[in-house]
């Protein structure tokens, strides 16, 4: 983002600084910061990457080889921001806190009672061991308890975001993929904003551009340092407004430095300037952004309090904030900075050689030997993790081994070992390799969706489901359904051998018309042939958590078989010919879609007509079965065929009342002589009391007349008589031994 007060003289070519004149000619000299930077420079574009290193072919190849540069620092981030390694750390101190002091009372109370019997019973053994056990079991059992609890509950966040790969090793590889693809893209993002927003970030921090004079005092030092580094072109040089402390810092497209540079000596501004145009000319700003990026939860979370702790210095407010943050505060210093320290140690040791190679080491030993370091923090990152510059001592023995001391032959410090070459964007065999991998990836996963869509959709489940019904396969029919919906134990064997059975009718012409599709749910809208019938339906779906070789989630109806009551305490009920026992309180039999045939018990008295079930998918309840018993065909002919030879059978008898008979005859006096005979029988009525029993009974109005004729013994001697006797019916038709029995009634 150029400032145009920056500088009011902008020339398209090179600088033309009056302290240090360079003709355009001059291959080595570096372009002017304000003016455009090669042929992006009239783009809008090349205005946000303006003032960058044009030592690199292209920008991308320039952002590339900051972002991939420091692996260790990015996996560090990585590792400790996308693992919740804070959050592992507070749980861990907390269950380990919480054990150990459940072990410390447990352990100094009950340590005792955990010695076997044959120990503590034995001379001098025991004593010596409840001794020593009642003493120090507390520590052990706390330090035990704080121990286990800790690791407890490190591992338990670590752990359970991927209990999903327990049932599915799949979800680890996606899980670790979809996170490293985020963690990657917020990095970029986040880099390409620090990048493209430098200007203004920097503005809002307190940097300004150089007014005239204090351009004439640094600006030709920035030339001359590059011209000697071999560098095209210079960044964007500001300044801040701080007298007391001598500090630079090299962004990805400026060089910030303080006012109390000013009052330094030629030889210590070269040699801080050529330090820090190496930073920016190798892009570890760039490298820096990206790991704060893939770590960008993490660094605003630390970004609280590193601010309370700089805006507010003192000891309490350093206690609070570390009793508050102390997860984000280790986590930072013993997991991240190990990992980044490793690279921004490497890059101090690569800008000190810059100095080495502009021809200014004695100026950057001077400020080694003056002050710690020349860089400070330049946010709660930089001074947590970017902040690990080598000891002083230790760069100064490395200026030693670069520069030629009493004659002694030394590697010289060349461009090109200091800046290595960037090459291309990605060299043929990475682009090889990449497109190996596109390729594979493609066809992979086109071969895992073809597949998923053939064999796991929700229709195919549908189909599936009706194709077992169709094959009589409840077992198979059932695998497709919940397990939390489907029968267990023997109504699972009961509901497999009706379904087998030849009486079994399942659903014809299913045609599953759609399928709606909500989530990990799903509606599918059928339609089928039942008993000559066109009947619609409608089937819920779940998609199952648990994966298919890791991969494939199935479709499964949630939807189990359907209820039938069936009446208690009848004997012989049988379902498509299977004979189906029941409670005498009755039962619910659970049964799939299709068509089923209830019977019931059958004698020569009476049949029980068979009853049609019809179940429909979805369907909760099918309801009850009433099975009502008829006559049988010809019973009733036998019933009063069997009624009328106990008729018959009474008249053959030749009392006055016949026992167990309807009729009698009674006068008063003495019966001598007596014959019976049926003049007409009754009509009888039979009501069924069950299968196998019956009531007979005789109206009024169809009552039968017996003649009974003789002697009698009367006043005057012996007389004859005839009378004429009306009598019905009443009684019980059993079957005996597969025939109808009639058992008169006690009235009779």
């Amino acid at each position: 983002m150029r400032d145009p007060d920056d500088d009011p003289q902008v020339r398209p070519a090179a600088v033309e600084n009056p302290a240090d004149p360079v003709t355009p000619a001059d291959p080595a000299s570096p372009a002017d910061p304000a003016s455009p930077a090669g042929p992006e420079g009239s783009s809008r574009l090349g205005d946000r990457f303006a003032n960058r290193p044009l030592g690199y072919p292209s920008t991308l190849v320039w952002l590339r080889s900051g972002v991939l540069r420091d692996w260790r620092g990015v996996l560090g981030a990585f590792l400790a921001t996308w693992f919740y390694v804070p959050v592992a750390l507070l749980l861990a101190v907390w269950g380990g806190v919480g054990l150990a002091v459940y072990g410390l009372v447990a352990g100094g109370t009950q340590s005792g009672e955990a010695l076997p019997e044959v120990l503590r019973d034995a001379p001098l053994v025991g004593s010596l061991l409840d001794a020593f056990l009642a003493r120090s079991g507390g520590v052990l059992g706390g330090f035990a308890g704080f121990a286990f609890g800790f690791l407890a509950g490190f591992l338990a966040v670590l752990v359970l975001p991927w209990r999903d790969a327990f049932d599915e090793p799949a979800n680890l590889f996606t899980g670790l993929a979809g996170m490293v693809a985020a963690a990657a893209l917020i990095g970029v993002l986040y880099t390409l904003y620090r990048v493209m927003w430098e200007p203004r970030l920097l503005a809002i921090s307190g940097a300004r551009r150089l007014s005239r004079r204090e351009a004439e005092r640094l600006r030709p030092v920035l030339y001359d340092c590059a011209r000697a580094l071999g560098l095209p072109n210079v960044p964007r040089l500001l300044i801040e407004d701080d007298p007391v402390l001598t500090n630079a810092r090299a962004y990805a497209r400026h060089v910030v430095v303080t006012t109390g540079l000013l009052d330094e000596s030629d030889e210590a501004i070269a040699a801080l300037l050529s330090h820090e145009l190496v930073h920016w000319r190798t892009g570890d700003e760039v490298t820096s952004a990206f790991v704060r990026g893939v770590a960008l939860p993490l660094v605003l979370v630390h970004a609280v309090p590193t601010w309370l702790m700089r805006t507010f210095p003192h000891p309490a407010t350093n206690f609070v904030v570390f009793v508050f943050f102390w997860p984000v505060l280790l986590t930072m210093k013993y997991v991240v900075l190990p990992l980044h320290s490793r690279d921004v140690r490497a890059a101090e040791y690569r800008a000190d050689a810059g100095a080495v190679l502009a021809g200014h080491t004695q100026g950057l030993r001077d400020m080694l030997e003056r002050r710690k370091s020349f860089e400070t923090g330049r946010s709660g990152w930089d001074e947590a993790v970017c902040a690990t510059h080598p000891a002083s001592e230790l760069r100064l023995d490395r200026l030693d081994e670069l520069s030629p001391t009493d004659g002694a032959a030394v590697a010289p410090v060349t461009a090109e070992t200091l800046f290595g070459r960037p090459g291309a964007v990605a060299s043929p065999r990475t682009v090889l390799v990449a497109g190996v991998l596109v390729l594979v990836c493609g066809l992979g996963s086109t071969l895992l969706g073809v597949t998923q869509w053939a064999l796991f959709r929700p229709a195919e489940t549908v189909d599936g489901y009706f194709a077992a019904l169709a094959e009589h396969d409840a077992r198979a029919a059932l695998e497709l359904v919940r397990a939390d919906a489907r029968p267990a134990g023997g109504d699972l064997d009961r509901l497999a051998a009706l379904v087998e059975a030849d009486g079994y009718r399942p659903p014809d012409d299913v045609d599953v018309k759609s399928v709606e599709r909500d989530g990990d749910e799903a509606t599918a809208t059928v339609e089928f042939t039942l008993a000559g019938q066109r009947v619609p339906a409608v089937l819920s779906l779940r998609r199952e958590e648990s994966a298919t070789l890791g991969l494939f989630h199935r479709w499964r109806l949630t939807s189990g078989p359907a209820t039938l009551t069936l009446p208690g305490g009848q004997a012989g009920m049988t379902i498509n010919g299977v004979p189906v026992e029941t409670a005498p309180e009755g039962e619910s039999l659970a049964l799939l879609p299709g068509l089923y045939t209830v019977g019931g018990q059958g004698s020569v008295l009476a049949e029980t007509p068979p009853q049609t079930v019809a179940v429909v998918p979805g369907q909760g309840s099918v309801g009850d079965v009433r099975l009502e018993p008829v006559l049988a065909s010809g019973a009733r002919e036998a019933a009063e065929a069997e009624v009328r030879r106990h008729l018959d059978a009474c008249a053959a008898q030749q009392v006055a009342a016949p026992p167990g008979c309807p009729f009698r005859y009674y006068n008063g006096g003495t019966v001598k002589k007596i014959a019976w005979k049926i003049t007409e029988y009754p009509q009888i009525v039979v009501e069924l009391a069950g299968p196998a029993t019956a009531r007979v009974s005789t109206p009024y109005e169809a009552r039968g007349s017996a003649r009974a004729t003789g002697t009698a013994d009367g006043y005057l001697g012996d007389s004859p008589f005839t009378e004429d006797e009306t009598f019905g019916v009443d009684g019980v038709l059993s079957v005996v031994d597969g025939k109808i029995t009639f058992l008169p009634g006690d009235d009779e």
